[in-house]
């Protein structure tokens, strides 16, 4: 499938560990299919490794597809009995799977090797919970607790173990020291919030909620359970606002628009609280209860009928459930059908009269009628809750150098616009009023020697392999017209593209300085060259790996390598600006990796310079506004913020919010 890809050198023949590496690459990228055609071709020469069917495992269970990487840690195994990490990651796939048992027997294989291992003891704890052994969950998450008594995961996981067990008060107890010592991390907080609830500690689970709100949690039953609470002591409007954000979240939650439907039937906005009702039992047609609340809407929009079908399906559910006999009585005697009003209220008597025999049925199905907004099953919302977090902590303490959790949970990540890029691909961002055309970049396109038009991008598409096969070939038809032509820079530039597309950045690194060698004004190449030098450095910091013999020569010091490789960075950067003063995405990119050294000021600075060249540059705006806050110059950060969500990008409200 993938032939001849780089340099006129068979990969799969002569350098299957840099195909494996560059592989880790697209892995850590989060180009899982990427990674897959590379793991695929070493599997291919050299079946029997462990290592490409190891990675290959983990790139499906990104991907969702449990069943494959099952397969992959199989044959990992097989070809090398004596990898933990291939243990542990069977172990994580089965407990995906809920087969909790085999799940729990690699765990304790993996544990062989390594018997203090923080990371398969936790995984393992989850197993044992998941099966209902909590006692033998505790003997791990006790043993960890030994060692770190104050690590706010381990607490977490000891109280998702007791809420399981039924320990509320336990439960709470521990998601406050996981609260306290992980301030930053709005998942303790919610924890410890709903738990306040279900204790009915109503004013420390609204501080709670409102602190993991605040610290961006993006769970829509923080909402929800807020809104709750709002609704309680009648904050409507702080209620609705809830339900209105918690609707944005989680658009197909029943719980979510039936609560709302009350809130709104409470200040007597019936037809919009008609759309939601309708809306929760299209979400959840099972829940006959809420026909209960839309027949009472219907009876004050006098759709008499309508009311009438609803109160009877409630019936058919619940026969014991009495309003609704009274409430099928009312809508009978507006229609001036006295018969059948009289029909229903003698019914209702006659299951008064005979409370005593029915008392069990009348306790069950009186809950219907209490008129407080809809909570759901707790128990289960937040065992599903639970569940979503431990699976983000195992993401980022599981794949710490290959995969997106570690990248997701870093801090530049999450808060900064990321830099521009040059591809032929891109995500457009309709909001925004920035700038991305310039004479050099339109001058490169209109000579027509590249296959499709360049663009600078923040967001960068990730291949299918359809496109993945396309490069390739693309590929493998530059390396023959270089063997006939080996002066035209712009074939080097091409094939440096085409490598970076597909996550080989050595190789688009040495065919850019290639084409620069040719054609030393070549700007665009300059800046590639400094953005695929970054990237490649991003993930070298990351793993604390060195991959090619190009920079194992620097790498006797990693400090020493990170500070040469940052000039010859900022070098590249520079002689773009040199070219072509007025090339801003050269200065912000720039500006971003010094912020990154915490050199604020020069970044700042650099952002400034790029704001004077396109006074419309929201993502400068946003960087800067973010940079001189770490400054505490909060003022012109906010104004910053301020002029970003002018020009586009919408999160930036969500930030001044906060801020102040």
């Amino acid at each position: 499938m993938l032939s001849v890809i780089c340099c006129n050198v068979c990969y799969s023949q002569l350098n299957t560990a840099r195909l494996t590496a560059i592989g880790r690459n697209a892995l850590y990228f989060e180009d899982y299919v990427l990674s897959i055609q590379y793991f695929n071709q070493v599997i291919k020469v050299k079946p029997y490794l462990a290592e490409p069917y190891l990675y290959r495992a983990i790139a499906k269970i990104q991907l969702e597809d449990y069943g494959g990487a099952l397969q992959d840690c199989n044959r990992a195994i097989e070809n090398n009995p004596f990898v933990p990490g291939a243990y542990y990651t069977r172990g994580y796939v089965e407990r995906q799977l809920e087969q909790y048992d085999k799940a729990e027997q690699d765990l304790t294989e993996a544990l062989k090797f390594s018997p203090d291992n923080r990371i398969y003891l936790m995984l393992r704890s989850e197993v044992r919970a998941g099966a209902e052994r909590y006692s033998e969950a505790l003997e791990d998450i006790d043993f960890l607790l030994k060692k770190e008594p104050l690590s706010a995961s381990i607490n977490y996981e000891k109280g998702v173990i007791l809420f399981s067990m039924q320990d509320t008060v336990g439960a709470e107890g521990y998601f406050a020291i996981a609260a306290d010592n992980d301030r930053q991390n709005p998942h303790t907080w919610s924890s410890l919030g709903l738990m306040n609830l279900m204790l009915d500690k109503n004013d420390e689970a609204l501080t709670n909620l409102t602190k993991a709100i605040n610290l961006g949690s993006k769970w829509a039953g923080d909402y929800i359970n807020r809104g709750v609470l709002y609704y309680r002591i009648h904050n409507y409007r702080g209620a609705l606002a809830d339900y209105d954000k918690a609707v944005e979240l989680a658009p197909n939650d029943a719980s979510v628009y039936y609560n709302r439907a009350i809130l709104r039937s409470e200040v007597g906005d019936w037809n919009r609280a008609m759309d939601d009702i309708d809306k929760a039992l299209d979400l959840q047609p099972e829940k006959t209860e809420m026909h209960y609340q839309r027949g009472i809407i219907n009876l004050q929009l006098r759709q008499w009928q309508q009311a009438i079908k609803d109160f009877q399906k409630l019936i058919d559910t619940h026969p014991y459930f009495l309003p609704s006999y009274y409430l099928i009585a009312q809508a009978y005697t507006a229609l001036d059908q006295p018969q059948n009003a009289y029909r229903y209220q003698h019914k209702a008597h006659e299951l008064e009269e005979k409370k005593d025999q029915i008392q069990q049925h009348l306790d069950t199905d009186v809950q219907i009628a209490q008129d407080q907004p809809m909570t759901k099953d707790r128990r289960r919302e937040f065992s599903r809750r639970a569940a979503q977090s431990g699976d983000d902590n195992l993401a980022e303490e599981r794949y710490q150098s290959a995969t997106r959790g570690n990248i997701q949970k870093r801090y530049v990540d999450v808060v900064s616009e990321p830099m521009f890029a040059l591809s032929y691909y891109s995500k457009q961002q309709t909001l925004r009023q920035t700038n991305t055309s310039h004479p050099t970049l339109e001058a490169i396109n209109q000579i027509h020697t590249l296959p499709a038009p360049l663009r600078l991008t923040l967001q960068e598409v990730s291949l299918t392999a359809d496109l993945v096969e396309k490069h390739f070939e693309a590929i493998s038809n530059l390396s023959r017209k270089i063997d006939k032509d080996d002066n035209d820079a712009m074939l080097y530039f091409a094939r440096a593209i085409e490598f970076a597309l597909v996550q080989d950045y050595n190789s688009a690194l040495e065919d850019a300085t290639r084409a620069i060698q040719r054609q030393p004004n070549l700007t665009l190449a300059y800046f590639c060259r400094a953005t695929w030098r970054y990237k490649l450095l991003e993930y070298q910091r990351s793993t604390g790996e060195v991959q090619d013999v190009e920079y194992n020569k620097l790498a006797g010091s990693d400090q020493r390598f990170q500070n040469i490789t940052f000039d010859l960075i900022m070098r590249d950067y520079d002689e773009v600006l040199r070219q072509q003063p007025d090339f801003q995405w050269a200065l912000y990119n720039k500006a971003g990796i010094l912020a990154t050294q915490k050199a604020y000021n020069d970044a700042i600075n650099a952002y400034t310079q790029a704001i004077e060249i396109d006074n419309d540059f929201a993502e400068a705006y946003f960087n800067r506004g973010l940079t001189r806050i770490y400054i505490d110059q909060n003022d012109a950060g906010l104004q910053d913020l301020s002029k970003a969500g002018e020009l586009g990008i919408y999160q930036a409200y969500n930030l001044i919010t906060r801020l102040k």
